[in-house]
């Protein structure tokens, strides 16, 4: 009688690893763009805004966009390792103080250097307050942005009051620009002909609006602006494909089993956190040297609570991140480069929504009621108006993130153990 062998159960198969829907779907968002595109395409031909898809607009809106996505990424970094950072507007005034005294001292790219240097000191107090002493994060990022405001000041009479030409609320000019390139050939670089710029101003339907489109995004761009690229695209890369990556975010995620598994939780959240005091500094280092070249009290404006919405608009992702301070840019560059083409938005908007509701009737009929009931209002507001006020302006952004936390509240999903502090032993 023979032996029988057992057989072994068979091992599940291990998921593959899913990509962003957006990523591993082009044939959702390839036509959405074109969708996009076409709209935008057909509204500036015949409604006679051409800075609607203008190369000036779109420079303009990425230079407007780089403070706000630093600002994003600064969250996104702190927030991912689970400390919430409500402090970002301060350490970009932190960041923009720094930068102007050693811009005037030192030179440009020093102003840079100390603008991060001064963000991750004020990453550093509020890492040592929340992390280690357990303080409650929001309290401790809104005493930040206050002590910010009197720190920035005491720093300003002391550097700056007793140079000509400056005061206790404004620094002499930073010495040295941060220089721009252009891609040859494309865009005019390098003494090379502008193939876009020739086919922007030829005004064809839809080839010049996306000519202007890459222009703007390839036609004098400043070097802070690729450095900022560049960190977008290494945050991905730390953050989801390397170990110190997945260790932090899971240190956001449930920093009990991250503990568990011999992650030094404190350790990844400090770094979360000094990395997103750098990015803030880097962002205020950006106004005072390629936004301006001087400090002003004031100068941040509030967009360290603009990137924090940028980054809830890219569900806590730096592409995302990137897309949301893009879209704040680009309504703020709207209106300074034609006030006029914001009033034609409402028009886009309504085709916009209406081709989305036609998308997702069969599987959301309720969204699809509210969206062609959205697209009903723009229009009716476009044809019984002349132009918009400009509080509505800028309140558009964020208006636009409303929507979209209204549309897409289930998809978004913040780190499960942000805001709440962890001791050792918690569960």
């Amino acid at each position: 009688m023979s032996a029988t062998i057992p057989r072994l159960p068979r091992l599940p198969r291990l998921p593959r690893r899913r990509w962003s829907r957006w990523a591993r779907r082009p044939r959702v968002w390839v036509p959405a763009a074109v969708v996009v595109l076409l709209a935008m395409s057909a509204i500036r031909t015949f409604g006679g805004t051409e800075a609607l898809t203008g190369s000036g607009v779109v420079s303009t809106a990425l230079r407007l966009a780089v403070p706000i996505g630093l600002a994003g990424l600064s969250g996104l970094w702190s927030e991912r390792a689970g400390v919430a950072n409500l402090g970002i507007e301060g350490m970009m005034i932190i960041g923009t103080v720094c930068g102007a005294w050693a811009g005037y001292t030192h030179g440009v790219w020093a102003g840079v250097l100390a603008g991060v240097l001064g963000g991750v000191a004020a990453g550093l107090l509020h890492a040592v307050v929340t992390v280690t002493f357990g303080v409650d994060q929001a309290v401790c990022g809104i005493a930040i942005n206050i002590l910010a405001v009197g720190v920035a000041r005491f720093l300003s009479v002391i550097a700056f009051s007793d140079l000509p030409g400056a005061g206790a609320t404004q620094s002499p000019p930073v010495k040295g620009v941060i220089g721009t390139v252009s891609v040859p050939l494309l865009a005019g670089g390098w003494g090379t002909p502008d193939i876009l710029g020739q086919l922007e101003q030829s005004r064809w339907f839809l080839i010049s609006d996306v000519s202007g489109i890459l222009r703007g995004l390839l036609h004098e761009v400043s070097w802070f602006t690729l450095l900022a690229v560049a960190l977008i695209l290494g945050s991905v890369l730390v953050l989801w494909h390397t170990a110190f990556g997945l260790r932090l975010r899971s240190a956001g995620e449930h920093p009990a089993a991250a503990d568990s598994l011999g992650v030094r939780v404190h350790l990844m959240r400090y770094c979360g956190v000094l990395v997103s005091g750098g990015l803030a500094g880097l962002a205020g280092a950006y106004l005072v040297t390629v936004s301006s070249n001087v400090y002003r009290e004031g100068q941040t404006g509030g967009r360290g609570f603009i990137g924090l919405a940028a980054m809830i608009f890219g569900n806590w992702r730096p592409t995302g991140t990137a897309g949301g301070a893009l879209l704040f840019g680009y309504a703020d560059a709207l209106q300074l480069r034609q006030a006029a083409a914001m009033h034609t938005l409402l028009l886009l908007a309504a085709v916009l929504l209406w081709t989305a509701a036609i998308v997702v009737l069969r599987r959301r009929p309720r969204l699809a009621a509210a969206l062609a009931l959205l697209g009903a209002i723009a229009l009716a507001v476009f044809q019984t108006t002349d132009s918009i006020p400009t509080q509505l302006i800028y309140a558009t952004p964020y208006l636009t993130t409303l929507l979209v936390l209204v549309t897409i509240a289930q998809r978004l999903r913040m780190p499960a153990y942000v805001g709440i502090p962890y001791r050792r032993g918690d569960s």
